[in-house]
């Protein structure tokens, strides 16, 4: 079904959306999610699910300093998830997130384009594998393309790099030093194109 026919104009604007998301039930994702956590930002994982905003926990914090030390405010950017629900395992009382498997991102990928066809972003930037291959298709490998601007009809720019919670499960304090040094140099891509 064309996204036009999901769609209509009672919901082109984030906060219409937001609100039609809240009721998703595409997947079964929504069985044990919280709640719907969808993007938040300038128009134009287990901390999520809880608060319902995307990139607040731990890796949302190595977000912000990667985005802060590439020169880029996070307030002027919209910020979401592929998936709009949280996939998760119990393990004790922890909840460890699941990578979303293809039926999930493919359900979740109406409310992604409408989200970009009200924001229209300059640059759009896929944060890990899961982001990128929803976005750029299953072929497509951050390793091998991290950092380097990809063409797409997504948007006038599209640029992949690692998501920051792989930054906090390196093993040591220098390979995470390194992987973040990486990221922001991928960040620091992404805010030339900003400026240009």
């Amino acid at each position: 079904m064309a996204q036009d026919q999901l769609f209509g104009p009672e919901t082109r604007s984030l906060e219409k959306l937001r609100e039609a998301a809240a009721d998703c039930k595409a997947c079964d994702l929504w069985k044990t999610g919280t709640q719907t956590v969808f993007g938040e930002g300038a128009e134009s994982g287990d901390k999520e699910d809880l608060e319902g905003r995307p990139f607040v926990g731990p890796a949302g914090r190595v977000l912000d300093e990667g985005l802060e030390a590439a020169g880029i405010d996070r307030s002027l950017a919209y910020v979401t998830n592929a998936v709009k629900h949280f996939k998760w395992v119990g393990r004790g009382k922890r909840r460890i997130h699941q990578k979303p498997n293809a039926a999930e991102l493919t359900a979740c990928r109406p409310w992604l384009d409408a989200e970009l066809a009200v924001v229209q972003p300059k640059v759009l930037v896929a944060l890990g594998a899961t982001a990128a291959q929803a976005l750029l298709g299953r072929q497509f490998r951050v390793t091998k393309q991290r950092g380097v601007p990809v063409e797409s009809d997504l948007a006038p720019y599209v640029v992949a790099t690692v998501h920051p919670s792989s930054i906090l499960r390196q093993e040591t304090e220098d390979d995470r030093a390194t992987a973040m040094n990486d990221f922001v140099a991928d960040l620091k891509v992404v805010a030339n194109l900003l400026r240009a």
